[in-house]
């Protein structure tokens, strides 16, 4: 072959590699490429996360979370210890069915943690008086209450003082600010801060899941519960200070806990039979200070992890489908989630279905 036929090849070949680098294949034919789907670009932003807002309220900030439409139901979520009002991030894992069922999470951050300054004045009647004046703002009467693990007493505390604005109480894995007062609360403020230091320095330590724990299959899980853990302990430059932690905890200390004897919503307690931080005899304590007998939900494969693991059966009993169960049914492609009235769960659990998505196979 002539040099002049060599470098007139060498130039089509190197034409059509261009013109497949901006979307056709080499070889392809004009009307196979033109078979490739109509680009289409979004109308909505696609959320990064619960935004923030605030509000002036007696002399502070209060900074808060809003996730969801508007019109859906509200939810008051009660994050748990030394977490920040974005800590309902770390349940849209499942926020397909969140936003399918209507809900609309608010969180209200709590003193010292996260963008709200410190004062060691504040206490449970403050964090009230908070939730309060956003829920006033937000123009909501009455919602259900989500709290997770340390949330539990503001929870309690704030269904104690404003019983008509609980709409359901929903306590998952959830401290109660009854009975014995924990182990700890005999030590000093030097003793506590000691023993959470290295924890708040490295927020990796603080959300230490074992590694047998099931919130290990929920993709980028750990690393968007670490970025909490930093956000509660460095926003403001505080530089993994543990004075507003070792506040919390002094709080958790006190007894007796709030009369819940004015509340007259439905209450759910959900507990993981393999929970060492808050063990199901200690969630058992709800059961004497709720004035109705709550539903409890055990689970045998959860440990202090159960709120997240069992999430989906909690927005159902949120949404009002308490008397439904989420189950996964069949095998391999051929697994599907359904959600099924209460004994036709139990009739499809005794034939090898799971509980919950499918997701967690």
């Amino acid at each position: 072959m002539k040099k002049a036929s060599r470098a007139a090849l060498a130039l089509t070949l190197s034409v059509a590699a261009v013109a497949g680098g901006i979307g056709f294949t080499a070889g392809a034919s004009q009307a196979e490429a033109s078979r490739k789907p109509e680009p289409a670009v979004q109308d909505r932003f696609d959320p990064l996360g619960p935004p923030m807002h605030q509000l002036r309220h007696e002399g502070r900030t209060v900074h808060y979370a809003d996730t969801g439409e508007s019109e859906g139901t509200p939810v008051l979520f009660v994050g748990g210890a030394g977490t920040t009002a974005r800590a309902s991030g770390m349940t849209e894992f499942l926020h397909t069915t969140r936003q399918k069922l209507g809900l609309r999470m608010i969180s209200v951050e709590r003193n010292g943690l996260g963008d709200t300054e410190f004062d060691p004045e504040l206490g449970f009647a403050d964090y009230t008086s908070d939730v309060r004046a956003v829920l006033d703002k937000l123009g909501i009467r009455k919602a259900p209450v989500v709290a997770i693990s340390g949330g539990g007493p503001y929870a309690a505390h704030f269904a104690a003082a404003a019983p008509g604005r609980v709409s359901s109480l929903h306590l998952a894995a959830a401290l109660p600010p009854y009975g014995e007062k924990p182990g700890y609360c005999g030590r000093s403020d030097e003793e506590l801060a000691s023993a959470v230091r290295e924890q708040i320095r490295d927020p990796r330590a603080w959300w230490a899941f074992p590694e047998d724990s099931p919130v290990r299959k929920i993709p980028g899980f750990t690393d968007r519960a670490e970025e909490d853990g930093a956000r509660s302990y460095y926003l403001r430059g505080q530089l993994g200070d543990p004075e507003a932690q070792v506040h919390e905890q002094r709080l958790y200390c006190e007894r007796p806990g709030p009369d819940l004897s004015g509340l007259r919503a439905p209450a759910f307690v959900y507990t993981g039979a393999k929970d060492t931080t808050v063990p199901p005899a200690t969630q058992a304590r709800w059961a004497d200070a709720l004035p109705r007998e709550p539903v409890t939900r055990r689970y045998d494969d959860s440990g202090h992890d159960v709120q997240y693991r069992h999430w989906d059966q909690i927005l159902l009993d949120v949404a009002g489908y308490a008397d439904r169960t989420a189950v996964c049914t069949g095998r391999g492609s051929g697994a599907k989630t359904r959600v099924l009235p209460e004994k036709a769960a139990e009739r499809a659990l005794k034939k090898g279905a799971t509980l919950g998505s499918c997701a967690w196979r």
